[in-house]
């Protein structure tokens, strides 16, 4: 579920965007101006904005910059003007794209999907903040590097890469170690306890995704 930090100076405006995005499976912030959004930024991570232009005290053109300083966050520019120079500016500053007003939804979703498209790899997998990127080689939640072995890093994506199906210990053995290992299946126990403690102690609920069946193996739930 993607995380969306919508900022705008009119309360009906917060509420008709969330209630547009929460049936798509985005979980929805809402900050009531400039000053709420710098708050929430700097206390929380979103994957993607919905910014306002026109609002008193510090408009959208100017929280965008503030934005830029400290996160690259894709920035979709809300407006009620459709003159090219205002687009023009919003781009320039940092946003990644806009929507006019009134909104149409479809068009709304199909903006924020195309741009969250862009900003993952396409060997990557992103879980509620958890990524996991095999061509970068890392792994984080919400940018903060979890550190693990050859091993953990190859057997979380490869549970990742297939949520809800079931890995008995013998296949993760074959899959991981490669068909010739003497590897048994308490060292594969121990990995998992491994990787669960590492992404736990980063506040990821890994106890809600990572899964053991009993008597089989273990499975990812998205």
């Amino acid at each position: 579920m993607n995380k969306v930090l919508i900022i705008d100076d009119e309360q009906r405006m917060l509420d008709l965007l969330a209630l547009y995005l929460r049936p798509h499976d985005y979980k929805c912030k809402k900050a009531l101006g400039a000053q709420e959004a710098l708050w929430s930024l700097a206390e929380e991570t979103f994957d993607l904005v919905l910014l306002d232009i026109m609002m008193p005290e510090m408009d959208g053109w100017d929280l965008c910059q503030e934005i830029r300083r400290i996160s690259d966050v894709p920035i979709i520019m809300v407006t009620a003007r459709e003159q090219k120079e205002d687009v023009v500016k919003g781009l320039t500053l940092g946003a990644d794209d806009y929507i006019t007003k009134p909104i149409n939804e479809n068009e709304l979703i199909a903006r924020m999907e195309a741009l969250l498209r862009r900003r993952i790899p396409a060997n990557s997998i992103e879980i509620n903040g958890l990524l996991w990127d095999e061509d970068r080689y890392e792994f984080s939640f919400h940018k903060q590097p979890i550190k693990l072995t050859p091993k953990e890093f190859k057997m979380i994506g490869l549970l990742m890469k297939k949520p809800n199906q079931v890995f008995a210990r013998e296949q993760l053995i074959d899959l991981i170690w490669g068909f010739d290992t003497h590897t048994e299946g308490r060292t594969v126990d121990s990995h998992v306890r491994n990787i669960r403690d590492k992404i736990r102690q980063v506040g990821f609920p890994i106890d809600d995704h990572f899964k053991t069946v009993w008597g089989v193996g273990y499975k990812w739930i998205n």
